[in-house]
């Protein structure tokens, strides 16, 4: 059996798996809570291997390791900000987003304050990170499949786009957050099983020696030392000062980011207790800790036992190619066969599991918050509303596929680094000022949200990203006006500072409603009435 049909054998084998737990769900999608928040059914540590299978995306597995393989300790920064922002999610979001909401971000947001004009700017905000954060995933599953199914015509590839966005739709519609959770989970343990055996084999190749690890991948790459130091991507001599104020961009975004993201926010409602939450998060936190140790290894293993394309300047397809190599090395032709296609399987796991994930969290704001309070300023039902999140679910889905065909041959890591500065302009800003400002009022939750967004795309549109270079969505244009390609150090302090100007502008004040929430946030006591109603 060749490595294309044995990759696509066992990539069915997975679809037809999930596919069996998204209708088993289905049959258990009764309610609104069951649909956004699985029943608040899950434990700690079912939750906690959700979130790593939420987080742990696309631009992890294949973004950050191609990173690493051409850029060296400069990637490596991509593992490490993700992995830090977690901290900030534990000690400022978790236990407190658990408490004071619902479904969605936007719940705690209008708890004490206009809920319309709030509502509409969360949902706005919600939709806008998710779709940024779906194209890079859609732009991973292209790669992918060019290199496993030996599709490189752009048609073909396209085609595949479709049919990925074709299941996220049918988890999402049917499966509710329920069938997705439980994809996550299954996809998590095969992407910890499948990176960990990868990891292994390569540093057994080098007597579990991480300095020859090292050294071999310096000599590989013609790059000796400089691999292992910064400089290779970020903070160049060349690029001057403004090379290190993207770096310092880059680093506030991954950080700040994750707080901020709304498919891991609603993710804490899926738990019974606040305490649930904070276990959920430990454990999310042992998990992604220890695979973002994984994708060093297998980031340098790519740089020294593989010749990444000169046609993959992204570097997306490097992690399966290591699979390929190092099984070739321990068991034969053979052996590379099959790990190259368990590990293009996993790899299309992570894709699916994550998509899913992203078009519940936008469905479930544009429904909850947009149609049901918004539109229909809360005269609606609750089997009205589920309708609507996934009618929503399919329009969502189909703006995915379109941008992730414009979008193909961008680093997925870097793509969702962008997501991270809009979630960490707009969205982030707003929550910790609801949760820690008494103060803050309906003009400065909306002003924060637009403002941050706002500045954010206006900062990506006039950048290198979009236009004026070889690497730039639109290559052959060039409206550039600034050299900065992560905007989140000039799009998170306006975030901040919008959100702080609207307040003092606004007279408007419930000290009732900030006493209610702030005993809530912190103790718990009124969540469960909050959830019934």
């Amino acid at each position: 059996m060749s490595g294309h049909t044995l990759a696509t054998v066992l990539f069915l084998a997975f679809v037809a798996l999930t596919l069996g737990i998204t209708f088993w769900a289905s049959r258990n999608t009764k309610t609104a809570a069951d649909y956004y928040a699985g029943g608040r059914s899950f434990t700690g540590a079912q939750n906690g291997l959700a979130i790593g299978g939420d987080y742990m995306s696309a631009a992890s597995f294949l973004g950050i390791a191609g990173m690493i393989a051409l850029s060296g300790y400069d990637g490596f920064l991509y593992s490490i900000g993700f992995l830090v922002a977690w901290l900030v999610a534990l000690l400022l979001v978790a236990e407190l987003m658990r408490n004071s909401g619902k479904f969605t971000m936007a719940d705690v947001l209008a708890f004490r304050m206009s809920p319309r004009p709030v509502r509409t700017a969360a949902g706005v905000s919600t939709i806008t990170v998710s779709i940024f954060y779906l194209i890079a995933q859609m732009v991973g599953a292209g790669a992918l499949v060019g290199l496993l199914l030996g599709i490189t015509d752009t048609a073909g590839k396209n085609w595949v786009l479709v049919g990925v966005g074709v299941l996220m739709i049918i988890y999402v519609v049917f499966g509710g957050m329920k069938g997705t959770t439980w994809v996550q989970i299954v996809k998590a343990v095969l992407l910890m099983s499948g990176a960990g055996l990868i990891t292994i084999l390569v540093l057994a190749k080098y007597g579990f020696n991480l300095s020859a690890l090292l050294e071999a991948a310096g000599t590989a790459t013609g790059k000796g030392d400089a691999i292992t130091v910064p400089g290779l991507k970020y903070g160049t001599e060349a690029q001057g000062l403004m090379g290190k104020i993207d770096l310092i961009s880059l680093g506030l975004a991954l950080v700040l980011g994750t707080a901020g993201l709304p498919h891991i926010l609603i993710r804490f409602y899926t738990v019974p207790t606040a305490k649930d939450a904070r276990k959920s998060v430990l454990w999310g936190i042992g998990i992604i800790g220890t695979f973002y140790l994984f994708t060093l290894v297998l980031g340098f293993g790519a740089a020294a036992l593989v010749k990444i394309p000169a046609t993959d300047t992204s570097g997306n397809t490097a992690a399966p190619q290591l699979a390929e190599a190092i099984g070739a090395d321990f068991l034969g032709e053979t052996g590379g066969i099959i790990l190259l296609a368990l590990i293009g399987a996993v790899a299309f796991a992570t894709i699916l599991a994550v998509v899913a994930g992203l078009t519940l969290a936008s469905s479930s704001s544009f429904a909850h918050d947009l149609y049901a309070h918004v539109f229909k300023r809360g005269n609606t039902t609750e089997r009205e509303e589920v309708l609507v999140a996934r009618i929503s679910a399919f329009v969502i889905g189909a703006v995915a596929i379109a941008l992730g065909i414009l979008a193909q041959g961008q680093n997925v890591a870097f793509l969702v680094a962008l997501a991270f500065a809009v979630a960490a302009s707009g969205n982030l800003p707003a929550i910790l000022y609801s949760l820690f400002w008494k103060r803050f009022n309906t003009t400065g939750a909306v002003s924060a949200i637009y403002g941050g967004l706002i500045s954010c795309l206006i900062m990506v549109i006039f950048s290198p990203v979009v236009s004026g270079g070889k690497a730039a969505l639109f290559k052959d244009a060039d409206f550039v006006l600034w050299n900065l390609s992560n905007p989140g150090i000039i799009s998170i302090p306006l975030g901040f500072f919008f959100g702080w100007l609207g307040t003092v502008l606004s007279k408007e004040y419930n000290s009732g409603k900030w006493a209610e929430i702030e005993v809530r946030s912190l103790t718990g006591i009124g969540a469960e009435q909050a959830t019934k109603h």
